[in-house]
């Protein structure tokens, strides 16, 4: 095998990993920003007061929304379709049809 093969050989070796990596880190933003909303839940119950628990609330809408977007753009428009489908909770509970 030449240098050159070689070379080619690693490069895309070195694109194939690049690429799962960024898949890992879009899915764990997406993932991220779930959790944000979530935590979004929480903040009725704590003891701050209602001026506090605006700002976090603010801010943790913001990260969401930013962390989504942020994994949606790596991820590609794909992918983030396909889980927004799962997600949809208007999808949950129809029946699947038969395409015949």
């Amino acid at each position: 095998m030449t240098d050159q093969n070689q070379g080619e050989i690693n490069l895309q070796k070195m694109n194939i990993s690049n690429r799962s990596w960024l898949k890992k880190v879009g899915i764990s933003l997406v993932i991220l920003s779930c959790v944000f909303y979530g935590a979004l839940l929480l903040v009725p119950f704590t003891p701050y007061t209602v001026s506090t628990k605006a700002l976090i609330s603010s801010i943790l809408v913001i990260s969401g929304e930013a962390s989504f977007w942020l994994g949606g753009f790596i991820l590609g428009r794909e992918i983030v379709m396909k889980y927004r489908k799962y997600l949809n909770p208007l999808h949950w509970f129809k029946k699947k049809t038969d395409s015949r």
